[in-house]
């Protein structure tokens, strides 16, 4: 099929790259020249594992293409996928002024049957609008389908290629064909293709991460309580987990979630509730503890200081939101750095893939170490704010050498305590005693 893939950030990239490499050809859009530029010449502006070479792969095979010519690429599209960014207004609400200006960019050179199919995560009734719009441009009835991603940073390549299951919301049956047999190669091993109305896949996907992003407070507030009532967080995980109820998936305790998708959707979601007049008390609640949760390990580390940070050296492995990818927005980690910058601290830190998104954001008031041993010369305490694989078996006794006092805050509970009290560290995690 013909495709054109409409904004080129991490779904956006993803999505045309994957649907060219099952054969189709495939034409990414965006306005940002600088970006169409670095894709053409073989670089990607995100970190994605495998995404690169897939990139080139595709690219050389001519299937994959980028401009910034909109009506070009849409002109001759079956299929138009809007992946365009739909970031938090002040209220909370998606902003969805940048979906709606493509919409009336693209209307004049859309094809009679062309498909339109929102790739975005956008409130309920989107879809319905852009309908509306195009209608009202083109003087026809179009056909808009909505199309949910799901796709984890860092495992975005596998989660499309082998999707748990597809969503897509229709109004007419033969566009869900369509749709059908544009993923089909996808799903071979049977996974389900989920076909519903426009409104239900919309609300679909805010559910989703709402959901999952519940869990990460829910087991975060726990934590805090196990702390307080001397039991391991560790524990009471598999004590749950082994319940097929509930299993052991985004139950592990730590510093708070932050990305792109949680944070804004959860926030989204209570926006669409309040407008319905529906009161999203779990999904305000699910907000404040994880921004609360973020703020636990910088006044744990100003406790052990006793408020006196000024002239220390704190050590920070990871600073991306999770593993396997270099994106900060609203990384527990920048709480952290934000908190020890304002009392007077001196920070070393160490990312395998962020260091240049942190760099862009906060210059030389850090000092950017390539090797995650450079960063604990010389640090009266480190803080580990990323799982990355890394971190999971490093070198302790050289790190209690490095290290001018052996003190660890581990806001991903990436060691034992018994044994990181044995290897003669003073250790700090998250919903177990301290050791």
């Amino acid at each position: 099929m013909k495709i054109a893939v409409v904004g080129t950030g991490y779904v956006g990239l993803v999505t045309g790259t994957c649907f060219a490499d099952s054969g189709n050809d495939v034409t990414c859009v965006d306005i940002n020249q600088q970006k169409i530029d670095q894709l053409n010449a073989g670089g990607i502006p995100i970190y994605e594992p495998g995404l690169a070479e897939m990139v080139e792969h595709n690219a050389e095979a001519g299937r994959l293409h980028f401009t910034t010519d909109l009506a070009a690429a849409v002109g001759s599209a079956e299929l138009v996928f809007l992946a365009v960014g739909t970031p938090s207004s002040h209220d909370g609400s998606a902003d969805l002024s940048s979906l709606f200006a493509v919409v009336e960019d693209m209307a004049p050179h859309l094809p009679l049957t062309a498909i339109v199919v929102t790739k975005s995560t956008v409130p309920v009734g989107t879809n319905w609008e852009i309908g509306q719009r195009l209608a009202k441009r083109t003087g026809r009835t179009c056909d808009v389908a909505s199309n949910p991603e799901f796709l984890k940073e860092g495992a975005a390549i596998e989660d499309f290629m082998k999707p748990d299951r597809v969503v897509v919301g229709v109004r007419r049956p033969e566009v869900g064909e369509v749709l059908r047999a544009l993923y089909a190669p996808f799903l071979r091993t049977e996974k389900p293709f989920l076909v519903m109305s426009p409104e239900s896949a919309e609300m679909t996907k805010y559910v989703a991460n709402a959901l999952l992003s519940t869990k990460i407070s829910f087991i975060n507030e726990v934590a805090n309580l196990c702390e307080c009532m001397r039991a391991d967080i560790n524990d009471v995980r598999r004590g749950i987990g082994h319940d097929s109820r509930i299993g052991f998936a985004f139950l592990f305790p730590g510093v708070g979630y932050g990305g792109s998708c949680f944070p804004k959707d959860v926030r989204a979601l209570s926006s669409m509730a309040r407008s319905a007049g529906v009161d999203p008390r779990i999904l305000e609640a699910v907000d404040s503890v994880n921004t609360r949760q973020k703020s636990i390990l910088p006044e744990k580390i100003e406790k052990h200081f006793a408020g006196r940070l000024a002239g220390r050296t704190v050590a920070i492995w990871g600073l991306s939101f999770k593993p396997r990818t270099d994106d900060i927005r609203e990384a527990p980690a920048l709480v952290l750095v934000d908190r020890l910058l304002a009392g007077g601290a001196r920070l070393q830190v160490h990312d395998p893939e962020a260091m240049e998104n942190v760099r862009k954001q906060y210059g030389d008031k850090l000092v950017y170490c390539d090797h995650p041993y450079a960063a604990l010369e010389g640090a009266d305490l480190l803080a580990i704010m990323t799982e990355w694989k890394e971190f999971l078996q490093p070198d302790f006794a050289r790190m209690r050498k490095l290290m001018k006092t052996p003190v660890i805050f581990d806001g991903r509970n990436l060691y034992n305590p018994a044994h990181m009290q044995a290897a003669g560290f003073t250790y700090h995690s998250i919903g177990r005693a301290s050791v």
